[in-house]
Formats: C-alpha cells, sequence, structure tokens
C-alpha cells in the first residue's frame, strides 16, 4: 500500500482486508471479486443486470464497484470510474482514503490517478505519457491492462481539463 497523495492510498485486496473494521477509512473495493458478489449476494456468473446495484453498490465506509480488469475498455463503464473518483474526493478531508483492486496494479492505481488528474496540480497535464511518468515516481508497480489503459487514453485529457 503506497499514499500517493495526502490521505489517499492504493493497495491490494490484503491492504484493504486488513483496514475493512478500523475507524477513520474509507474503502473503494475497485473489484467485482471478491467484494461487489459478496455486498450484491449474486451466484452465478455475473450481477444481474437490472439490479439498482449492478454497477456501484455503497455500504457504510465503502463503495463497492463492479469492475473486471478487462483488455477491452469498451468493458470499463466510465460512470463506474467517475463513481471512485468522486467518492474519493468526497471522502479524503475527513478519512484515509484506499483504493485497491485483487493486485494494486491496474484499476485501483488508474482511479487515483485519475482522481490525481482532476482535483490537484500533482502531474503534468501536458501530455498522457507526462502525466503517467509522474505518477509512475509516486506509485512504482503501476501497470494498467488493456481496459484500464485504453479508457485512459480516451478519457484522460477530460479528467485533466476538469481541474478544480
Amino acid at each position: 500500500m503506497i499514499e500517493v497523495c495526502h490521505n489517499l492510498f492504493v493497495g491490494n485486496e490484503a491492504d484493504a482486508v486488513a483496514r475493512l473494521s478500523r475507524e477513520g477509512w474509507y474503502i473503494i473495493h475497485a473489484c467485482k471479486e471478491p467484494f461487489h458478489r459478496q455486498a450484491l449476494r449474486y451466484k452465478g456468473r455475473a450481477a444481474p443486470k437490472d439490479h439498482p446495484e449492478y454497477l456501484i453498490a455503497k455500504r457504510d465506509n465503502r463503495l463497492i464497484l463492479n469492475l473486471v480488469d478487462a483488455n477491452d475498455p469498451a468493458y470499463i463503464p466510465r460512470e463506474i470510474i467517475d463513481g471512485a473518483v468522486e467518492a474519493i474526493h468526497a471522502n479524503i478531508i475527513h478519512n484515509q482514503v484506499l483504493v485497491h483492486c485483487n493486485q494494486g496494479l491496474s484499476r485501483s492505481p488508474t482511479i487515483a490517478f485519475l482522481y490525481l488528474l482532476k482535483y490537484t496540480t500533482d502531474l503534468n497535464t501536458n501530455s498522457l505519457p507526462e502525466a503517467l511518468t509522474g505518477f509512475k515516481t509516486l506509485y512504482p508497480p503501476y501497470s494498467p491492462a488493456g481496459g484500464m489503459a485504453g479508457f485512459l487514453e480516451k478519457y484522460w485529457e477530460s479528467y485533466a481539463a476538469d481541474q478544480h
């Protein structure tokens, strides 16, 4: 687990499990398995598409995403990523925020990267390669899968343009 800016940590599943019952933490589970499945209690391959929490489930101090590390960006819904970035923004003032995926390499660091682009001046926003170089100094293990990399290529400028 690495702190990429004040109160924002990126990690893996074990980091999340270790903090689930700790006070002062807001956790974003950026992985379908096992957290989204457990929250909605579905048994088959996927959550029911008509379920009101099909994409995002909220539980106390947690945001639980139906997010797989797909190789195709078409399977990364912007609604999920936007929801996670906004949840970080809403909670980081009063809590330590942990965004994690199973291994902490692709989904969770991408979400943290987009938060930094949108809400901080910590990264150079002249180009995606420059911004990624800066982020990799903060989070060296970053290694996005094809879907997350493609999502970044498509949307990074809109997050950088929204800087508050």
